[in-house]
């Protein structure tokens, strides 16, 4: 289990990063959803280590993470938003060598290990390739195989879909679902149908700050009836979001449509939307920059 309470982290620059955060997550996938710049890769890195917190205290498991960071290191998996490559050694050689520092000690062991986390990750066929020739979705794939070396307790993957197509986005939703059922697994992401897939509990982030927690489809629930779509110009849209609450314009077939927030039928005009977890999401943003 995870214990992460009254986390709090203030940049030289007067920015605040993480603003009491408290949360508590057991064994699973939990989806930590927000916009870029709301604080998320902080809290990541500071789970993992990284850097420090101003105050507050995190658990794993009966670790101290601020005073044994050594201790949750040798049973952390971290995926880091960005991360650099030697580009000159291939994946294969680079990933023996994680595995050999992180204690698999027998050779011919070690290399069925790395084999599977190649073909875990599709790369098998590209192993003898130097890191510095792939694509960035082939590196972010590599991303994934190294944080999973030592079969981890505690997983953090920072925005993992990024660069990869839709065949590779499933396969590695399919990859975490597997790893959530003996770890912790923490996604940071900004892509709600992430979270959607794959998560039984998440919490909408924001500027530092928990905006709201729970069961992504039950959180969706709460705006039943609540959410309403129509065409407009384009024109139009300042005088609708002085109007309605406006959560979201989009094009659809090259028109137009605002999706707002009504407590009631806002007009004939009007058409009910069966919402889901992408519009608590903005409803979410919405409420706490109106507040």
């Amino acid at each position: 289990m995870l214990n992460i309470k009254n986390l709090n982290k203030t940049y030289p620059n007067g920015t605040k990063a993480l603003n009491n955060v408290t949360l508590t997550l057991e064994k699973g996938m939990f989806g930590l959803l927000g916009p870029n710049g709301a604080g998320k890769s902080t809290l990541m890195r500071t789970i993992a280590t990284l850097q420090l917190a101003d105050t507050g205290s995190i658990n794993f498991d009966g670790i101290d993470v601020f005073k044994q960071p050594e201790e949750l290191r040798k049973v952390l998996g971290y995926l880091p938003q960005d991360f650099g490559v030697y580009p000159k050694v291939s994946a294969e050689m680079m990933l023996n060598h994680i595995a050999k520092v992180k204690g698999i000690t027998n050779k011919s062991e070690r290399k069925g290990y790395v084999a599977d986390l190649l073909n875990k990750v599709n790369l098998y066929k590209f192993r003898t390739r130097n890191l510095g020739d792939y694509s960035g979705g082939m590196r972010q794939r590599f991303g994934i195989a190294q944080a999973l070396i030592g079969n981890p307790k505690l997983i953090i993957v920072d925005e993992p879909t990024a660069g990869l197509d839709p065949l590779e986005r499933n396969r590695f939703h399919n990859l975490l679902s597997e790893l959530g059922e003996n770890a912790v697994v923490i996604l940071s992401t900004h892509i709600v149908d992430d979270v959607t897939n794959l998560c039984k509990h998440m919490a909408v982030f924001n500027e530092g700050r928990i905006l709201a927690e729970g069961n992504p489809q039950q959180l969706s629930n709460t705006l039943n009836g609540k959410i309403y779509k129509t065409q407009i110009e384009k024109s139009e849209l300042e005088r609708f979001q002085n109007e309605y609450t406006v959560l979201s314009n989009y094009l659809r077939g090259g028109q137009f449509f605002v999706n707002i927030y009504s407590d009631s039928a806002p007009g004939s005009n009007f058409e009910q939307v069966n919402n889901g977890l992408e519009e608590f999401y903005f409803y979410s943003i919405n409420q706490e920059q109106e507040a």
